[in-house]
C-alpha cells in the first residue's frame, strides 16, 4: 500500500512536534521540537510545494505512487500542512509561552513597558537599528524581492489625497539579534526585534502617517536546479542557482492575525504570492528561532541533563590512530561515542611524513570545518590531496562553494561531484607509506564529515585498513573522480550501478527462505523509505511470512497492503534527543547474518540518482554492535510511535507488565560501560608499572 510522500512528511513533522506537548520534558528542550517542527516545514514548502507547484505550471498532470495528481498533492498537502501550524500556535501560545513567562524568558511586548523603558529603545532603535534599516517603496515600476524566510515589515503611508495611500517595505536584517536585550529590561527580558521596529517605524518616516504596519515573511520557491551541460563551469552554475532563488515565486506569505485583509492583498500583490498562498497565523512568526535559547549558555534547569560522548573503547588515546586501526576494525556510534577519533584520523594524516595521499568526499561540513583545515595543510605540505566537493547539497551550495575555494588556495585538487548525480558516499581514503610498503587507511560513515552535527546527530563510522576494503575504496574513488565505469567491486555497492541490485537479491533471498518455510528476517534502519522497486520488494516479502522489522525515521510510503504482511511487519519511528541519521541494515541469512551501514536511504533519489555506498560490517563484533542497535530500535516504547496502514503513526507506550525501554537513553549507557571497562582495564594494567611515590611527593 501505497502513502503519498508528502503526507508522510508531514507526519514524520508532526512526530516532531508533539514532543513539545510532553509534559515530562524541560521547557527549552520542548521549544527546541516546536523549533524543529517550523523549521522542517519551511524546508517542506520550500522545497515539496515550490516542486510541485512547478510540476503544476508546466501543465504535467501524472499521478504519484499513490494515485494523486499534483493538483490533489498540492490541495491535501496544503491543509495537512495548515492544521500543523494550527498546532504550532496552539502548543506556543497556551502550554509554552505561559511557562516561559513564569520562567522569566518570554518576550516582553511593549505596551507593558512604561515611559522610560520606552524612551530608552527609542534610543536603542536609532543608535543600533535604525542605521541598518533600508525603507523601500513598493511602486509599479520598481521590482522587490525580499529574501526567503527573513522577517520584514510592510507599511502602508497615507498619501496626500484622502483616498491614496502608499505601500512600503522594510527587511529586518538577520545581522541583528531576534531578541533584543536592553539594560532598562529585567536581567534576562528582552523584546522582539519586529515589535521594537513596529512601534518605532515612524521615525523612519518622518511626517508621514503610518496606517498600517505588520511583520510578514515570505517563502520562495527553493527547487531550483543546476544545468549541467557539457563544458560549463560547475561552481559558476550553481552560484547562480543561488542568484535564481533569490528571485523565485513565492509560495507562502505569513502575517500575524488581525491585519487588516484589504492590506494584506496589496502586500501580497507587491510580493508576488497569490491569494491562497496568504497564511494569516495567530501569534509570532518564524517559530524557528525560539529553538535557539536551547542551545544557548544559560537556564540550565530548563534543558534536558546533557549527555556527553564517551570515549570509544576500541581508540586507545595514547596512541596514534593508525596505531589504533592497525589493532582491528573501529566502530563508532555517535554521538554516544566521540566523533573526536575520525577528526584526529584526518589530523594526524596532514602531518604524518609517512603519509603519501588523502582523498575525501564532503557533502556538508561544519563551519570552521577541522577537515577543511587538515586537508588544507595536508596540501601545503606536498601531500596529494583530492577532495570531491558536493556543490548540489540542499541549502549548503554556497558554504560548500566557499570550502572549495579554501581548498584550491591551499593547493587541494577539488573535484565538484559526478555529473547528474549527488555524491551523497561518506568515505576517506589515507595512503601510508609503512616499512616500504604503502598501506591504505579508511573511513566509512553514515553521516557528514561535520563535527558540529556529529554531537547531535546518531551515525555510524568503520575506521579499516582491511586490504581488500582499501583496493575497494581505491576502485571507488578512482570512478567518481576519473568518472571511470563502475566494476565490480570486493566488499562495496556503490550506487547508482550495484547497490539497488544487491538490496533486491537481499530481499529476495529472505523471501524465497520464508516460502520454503525457514526463518527468514530482515532488521532495517533509515530515514525515508519511497523507491518503488524496494517496497514492491517488501510487499512480496510480507506476503511470503518474512519478519520485517524496519525502523523510518521521517518519510515512509510503504505498509502492507494485506493482513498477512501487516503480521510479519512492524514499522516505527524514533524520535528523541538526538537526530536519528545512520542507515543500518541486517538480513537473517539463513542464520549467517550480513550486516552492512550504508549513506543511502531507500528512496529512488538514492538508490538511482545519487553516488552512495553499502558497506559490509565482516568483523562479528562490530557486526553484532550494530544488530544491538537495530534490536533496540525495536524495543523502545517511549520515543517511539508506530506506522499505521493509513500513513499515520500512533506514540507507543509501555504495556502494563513491561518496563519502559528508550533506545537511545540505553545506547548512551551501553557507550559509557565500554569506556568504563576500557579505563578499568587500563588501570588494571598499568598501576604495576607506576612508579611509587614518596610520602613526601
Amino acid at each position: 500500500m501505497y502513502i503519498n510522500r508528502e503526507i508522510s512528511w508531514l507526519e514524520f513533522d508532526r512526530r516532531v512536534l508533539e514532543q513539545a506537548a510532553r509534559e515530562d520534558l524541560p521547557l527549552l528542550e520542548r521549544l527546541k521540537f516546536l523549533a524543529i517542527s517550523a523549521s522542517n516545514l519551511d524546508e517542506f514548502y520550500q522545497v515539496r510545494v515550490g516542486g510541485l507547484r512547478l510540476i503544476q505550471q508546466s501543465g504535467q498532470a501524472l499521478p504519484d505512487a499513490a494515485g494523486q495528481t499534483p493538483a490533489e498533492q498540492l490541495e491535501s498537502i496544503c491543509t495537512r500542512a495548515k492544521e500543523i501550524m494550527q498546532r504550532q500556535y496552539e502548543l506556543m501560545n497556551t502550554l509554552l509561552l505561559p511557562l516561559m513567562r513564569e520562567a522569566g524568558i518570554a518576550p516582553i511586548p511593549l505596551q507593558d513597558l512604561n515611559e522610560a523603558q520606552l524612551s530608552s529603545l527609542g534610543t536603542l532603535f536609532m543608535q543600533q537599528v535604525a542605521p541598518l534599516l533600508t525603507p523601500l517603496a513598493l511602486e509599479e515600476e520598481r521590482a522587490i524581492t525580499l529574501p526567503n524566510l527573513s522577517l520584514a515589515l510592510g507599511v502602508e503611508l497615507a498619501g496626500q489625497e484622502a483616498d491614496k495611500s502608499r505601500l512600503a517595505v522594510v527587511a529586518l536584517p538577520e545581522a541583528l539579534p531576534r531578541r533584543v536585550h536592553a539594560a532598562c529590561l529585567e536581567e534576562d527580558g528582552y523584546v522582539l526585534l519586529e515589535d521594537l521596529a513596529a512601534h518605532f517605524i515612524g521615525m523612519l518616516f518622518e511626517g508621514e502617517r503610518i496606517l498600517h504596519c505588520t511583520p510578514l515573511r515570505v517563502t520562495r520557491n527553493g527547487d531550483v536546479a543546476v544545468q549541467e551541460e557539457e563544458g560549463v563551469d560547475f561552481a559558476w552554475e550553481m552560484s547562480k542557482v543561488l542568484v535564481a532563488r533569490k528571485f523565485s515565486d513565492c509560495v507562502r506569505m505569513e502575517l500575524p492575525e488581525g491585519v487588516d485583509d484589504a492590506f494584506a492583498l496589496k502586500l501580497a500583490q507587491k510580493v508576488g504570492a497569490e491569494e491562497e498562498t496568504i497564511y494569516h497565523l495567530p501569534g509570532y512568526l518564524r517559530l524557528a528561532d525560539f529553538g535557539r535559547m536551547a542551545e544557548e549558555p544559560g537556564h540550565e534547569r530548563l534543558k534536558v541533563v546533557p549527555w556527553e560522548p564517551n570515549p570509544p573503547a576500541d581508540v586507545d588515546p595514547s596512541l596514534s590512530m593508525f596505531d589504533n586501526i592497525s589493532r582491528g576494525d573501529i566502530l563508532i556510534n555517535t554521538p554516544f561515542e566521540s566523533y573526536e577519533p575520525v577528526v584526529r584520523l584526518a589530523e594526524e594524516a596532514a602531518e604524518d611524513p609517512d603519509v603519501l595521499a588523502i582523498k575525501q568526499l564532503l557533502y556538508r561540513t561544519a563551519n570552521n570545518s577541522r577537515f577543511i583545515s587538515a586537508l588544507c595543510r595536508a596540501a601545503e605540505r606536498g601531500k596529494q590531496v583530492t577532495a570531491l566537493v558536493e556543490l548540489k547539497a540542499r541549502f549548503d551550495e554556497g558554504h560548500n562553494l566557499a570550502q572549495a575555494e579554501q581548498l584550491q588556495r591551499a593547493g587541494v585538487q577539488v573535484i565538484y561531484g559526478v555529473k547528474g548525480f549527488k555524491t551523497h558516499a561518506k568515505a576517506m581514503l589515507i595512503v601510508r607509506r609503512e616499512n616500504g610498503v604503502l598501506r591504505r587507511y579508511c573511513h566509512i560513515g553514515t553521516g557528514n564529515y561535520n563535527e558540529s552535527t556529529a554531537r547531535i546527530y546518531g551515525d555510524l563510522s568503520l575506521l579499516t585498513c582491511e586490504e581488500a576494503m582499501g583496493a575497494d575504496i581505491s576502485q571507488f574513488f578512482n570512478c567518481v573522480t576519473g568518472l571511470t565505469q563502475m566494476r565490480r567491486f570486493r566488499k562495496l555497492y556503490p550506487s547508482p550501478a550495484f547497490m539497488k541490485e544487491r538490496l533486491l537479491e537481499l530481499v529476495q533471498a529472505e523471501t524465497q527462505r520464508a516460502r520454503r518455510g525457514e526463518t527468514a528476517c530482515i532488521l532495517a534502519k533509515m530515514n525515508s523509505l519511497n523507491d518503488p522497486d524496494m517496497m514492491n520488494a517488501l510487499e512480496e516479502a510480507s506476503r511470503a511470512g518474512v519478519e520485517l522489522r524496519l525502523n523510518v525515521r521521517g518519510i515512509c510510503c510503504w505498509v502492507p497492503s494485506t493482513e498477512e504482511g501487516l503480521r510479519h511487519t512492524r514499522i516505527v519511528s524514533i524520535v528523541d534527543r538526538y537526530l536519528e541519521h545512520a542507515r543500518i541494515l541486517c538480513f537473517h541469512n539463513g542464520g549467517d547474518e550480513l550486516v552492512f551501514i550504508t549513506s543511502a536511504d531507500w528512496m529512488s533519489r538514492n538508490l538511482d540518482r545519487r553516488v552512495e555506498l553499502l558497506t559490509p560490517v565482516e568483523n562479528k563484533r562490530l557486526a553484532n554492535r550494530v544488530v544491538e542497535i537495530l534490536r533496540a530500535c525495536m524495543r523502545d516504547n517511549v520515543q517511539s510511535s508506530v506506522i499505521l496502514p493509513d500513513g499515520s503513526s500512533k506514540p507507543i507506550a509501555p504495556d502494563p507488565n513491561e518496563l519502559p525501554f528508550r533506545m537511545q537513553e540505553y545506547l548512551q549507557q551501553q557507550a559509557r560501560k565500554r569506556a568504563h571497562s576500557l579505563e578499568k582495564n587500563s588501570r588494571t594494567i598499568l598501576v604495576p608499572h607506576k612508579p611509587k611515590r614518596s610520602p613526601t611527593a
